[in-house]
């Protein structure tokens, strides 16, 4: 066990350079299951979920490991996978071990999969899964597991009841050896599935319309092995220019693909933030006004989340951290997860003015003085808001339950301390 120490209220400034993304990079090291030849990753993230779930692999049979000790680079080969039961204990450290439904049925026509784990912010609901699943001509018992089973993958005509994003990526990763046409309409369209299907495209698999709400996906006999580089985490990004405005720093980010930054970079305007972009990077200004833009006729704005290409929930976190260092009010409805918001507390305990209004509404009234105190990350993203919060206040802090920060983002505390952060990780 081991916590961060942070001493705040210091201005940083810097490059830093994003790691791979880890809601793409999860589904992709799932989908080496597809082929029995060798697949490599380039830009692999070092976090807690990408190592959990390469343990899954290698205990299903596979190899699955990074190719040195500082290499992001991870080869995988499942050429002698034959187990058709994940196991129980690896499966609820990681939410995204339900992505090994899709490829396991399509490879094994059986898989027996026990309840993922995983973030506790709110029902997170498997039904999209297993309808999809189902509209493929699997059938699935549902007890203490899952247990789904398919003598053939039928290929259907299958309509989402909500666009979401591992259902996506699961019942794609299933299409693609399924018999014949299928279509999944009202799916995510997120860059992290985007990357997903580029990478199954570049092992034989025949999928139309990437990037948007409709994949036609052409079933095929058998996938090849194949090379994929990973791309770079716009989570990652939108949390470090959080980092900058809080601290007041400069920071230069690189490796930005800018249309993955369009309606993050409206939400932090918003909250009066200025964003240069640079080629493939971006300019965080130091020393910025931080006034929060009030709507026609000086309405109190409201900051939501959506599906894709709306603001991310990902990062609602990190905007309402922001907020309490801006001028003025504004109001943040969180749609998906009615168990997100909680983490205020915390805020609020740090001096921040924040009423909860209900499990999916919050009022941030900056700008607030915060100081440093004990904390608890309850998940990845609130976790980094609350780095975020400890590096802008006045003060100590302390972080405990670290290795949820760990399981998303790669070696933050090392790469905190090259911008000037003081920040050291302890044993508990």
């Amino acid at each position: 066990m081991e916590k961060f120490i942070i001493e705040g209220g210091h201005q940083l400034s810097g490059t830093l350079i994003p790691g791979g993304n880890k809601n793409e990079v999860l589904p992709a090291l799932a989908a080496s299951l597809l082929t029995t030849e060798e697949v490599v990753l380039h830009n692999v993230p070092r976090i807690k979920d990408v190592e959990v779930m390469m343990e899954i692999i290698r205990d299903l049979g596979g190899e699955a490991g990074f190719t040195d000790e500082k290499s992001n680079t991870v080869r995988l080969c499942c050429e002698h996978v034959n187990k058709n039961e994940l196991s129980a204990d690896l499966c609820k450290k990681v939410r995204a071990s339900i992505l090994f439904a899709g490829p396991m049925l399509a490879r094994q026509r059986e898989v027996h999969l026990p309840p993922p784990g995983g973030d506790v912010i709110g029902r997170r609901r498997l039904d999209t899964h297993f309808l999809a699943f189902q509209g493929l001509g699997a059938h699935i018992d549902i007890g203490d597991a899952y247990h789904l089973k398919a003598k053939h993958l039928m290929a259907n005509d299958v309509f989402f009841d909500e666009p979401s994003v591992t259902a996506t990526e699961n019942a794609v990763m299933a299409s693609v050896l399924a018999r014949g046409e299928t279509v999944l309409r009202n799916v995510a369209c997120e860059p992290h599935v985007e990357g997903l299907c580029r990478m199954l495209s570049s092992m034989g698999a025949h999928i139309e319309g990437i990037g948007s709400n409709t994949l036609t996906i052409h079933g095929t006999g058998g996938l090849h092995g194949t090379e994929h580089t990973i791309g770079s985490d716009y989570l990652e990004i939108g949390s470090y220019i959080g980092l900058a405005a809080t601290t007041h720093s400069e920071i230069r980010i690189e490796n930005v693909r800018m249309s993955d930054m369009r309606k993050i970079r409206m939400v932090f305007e918003k909250l009066g933030i200025c964003i240069i972009p640079d080629g493939t990077a971006i300019i965080v200004p130091q020393d910025q006004e931080m006034r929060i833009k009030l709507d026609l006729h000086d309405a109190i704005p409201t900051i939501d989340d959506a599906p894709w290409p709306a603001y991310p929930t990902d990062l609602m976190s990190i905007a309402i951290t922001v907020a309490t260092q801006c001028e003025g009010n504004v109001i943040f409805f969180e749609k998906m997860f009615e168990g997100r918001m909680f983490f205020v507390d915390s805020l609020v305990a740090m001096g921040a003015k924040i009423i909860l209004c209900d499990p999916h509404r919050v009022v941030v009234a900056g700008k607030s003085k915060l100081i440093g105190t004990r904390l608890e990350s309850p998940d990845v993203r609130a976790g980094m808001a609350l780095l975020i919060a400890a590096l802008s206040a006045e003060g100590k802090s302390s972080i405990y339950n670290i290795r949820q920060i760990d399981r998303g983002y790669e070696r933050v505390d090392e790469k905190l301390r090259s911008l000037g952060a003081c920040i050291e990780r302890a044993s508990i």
